[in-house]
């Protein structure tokens, strides 16, 4: 059995990883063989479905529960559990009170809880919430690892125009480059930026609460953080904005002066596909399953959705040989 996926960010490796584990043929097709193109690479990396409910749908709760151990048994060592930790300036405790009654799967800390999570924020927020049960990885390193698991594995990789006929089923997962093509698919602009500073270290992504621009934090190790990320309703691909950029970094000084000094190493600004209900989606048109809009949940709830997807295409291909042996 044949397969070809379309698409080489975290939708696209992780449903190839299903299939082949499975024992399918796999090859998967993308015209820009570098991950840099791919909104996955500007992600944040957070399996963090309890923070993610405080904003969505139940379902990105019950897909995302488990997506640190999916992970975990994918590529080993390259999940981090050490939780969440959610905070506010005093002046915006009420953000913290409302963030808390629209979530679960956290307990309330105070000063000195703080001080002992993370000691570079110690007197810095006098109450939190930590959501311990929460994970992290590195999107670029997993990435990575995933296309060289999947190399070893025998999947084949190509950026040349391939013959759809030659495949038994076809697996879309182009993302953003449905938009326009795929009804009610429309682009959400998200800008990020990494910052290097030898003058604070986290143990895992903080999330700064602020009624008109709640970003996060997210440790990379050896003094580099992410810093994340707007959600714009356009579809605007271009270079981040500068109102972006200063409202980003004054986030990074409130959580901690030292960032004032840190060097801005990267800034970018990608597209994520999302449906009108922020929820993917997957769609089947005659021998092409289509997975798209995953908005800003691609590593939370791209493995549950590629075990969907492997279970949907293997089903078809076996009822069709159980058709053709009738």
């Amino acid at each position: 059995m044949r397969i070809l996926v379309k698409g080489a960010g975290v939708a696209g490796l992780t449903v190839a990883h299903e299939l082949r584990v499975r024992g399918a043929e796999v090859t998967i097709f993308d015209p820009r063989p570098n991950f840099d193109h791919a909104a996955s690479w500007l992600a944040g990396g957070m399996l963090a479905p309890w923070c993610e409910r405080e904003s969505a749908d139940e379902a990105v709760l019950t897909l995302g529960r488990d997506a640190a151990d999916r992970w975990n048994a994918v590529l080993p060592g390259n999940v981090v559990r050490n939780g969440t930790l959610v905070v506010a300036p005093t002046r915006d405790h009420g953000e913290l009170k409302r963030f808390a009654s629209r979530t679960a799967g956290y307990r309330w800390v105070e000063e000195s809880d703080i001080a002992t999570l993370e000691p570079a924020l110690a007197g810095r927020f006098r109450q939190g919430l930590f959501f311990p049960e929460e994970a992290h990885l590195d999107p670029r390193r997993a990435l990575h690892s995933l296309k060289e698991g999947l190399l070893a594995k025998g999947v084949a990789f190509t950026c040349d125009d391939v013959n759809e006929d030659e495949f038994s089923e076809i697996v879309d997962c182009t993302g953003a480059a449905r938009i326009g093509h795929t009804p009610d698919l429309r682009g959400v602009r998200g800008e990020m930026l990494y910052l290097r500073t030898e003058e604070i270290a986290l143990a895992r992504p903080i999330r700064l609460l602020h009624p008109r621009f709640p970003v996060y934090i997210v440790p990379r190790g050896n003094g580099l953080f992410m810093l994340g990320a707007t959600m714009i309703e356009t579809e605007f691909d271009g270079p981040i904005s500068a109102r972006s950029l200063m409202e980003l970094l004054n986030a990074a000084y409130a959580l901690h002066p030292a960032f004032a000094d840190a060097a801005v190493i990267e800034t970018g600004a990608g597209i994520r596909p999302a449906f009108p209900d922020n929820l993917p989606r997957m769609t089947r048109q005659g021998k092409v399953v289509v997975i798209n809009g995953f908005y800003r949940h691609g590593f939370l709830l791209a493995p549950a959705m590629a075990a969907e997807a492997a279970d949907l295409v293997l089903s078809e291909q076996t009822k069709q040989r159980s058709s053709r042996c009738a």
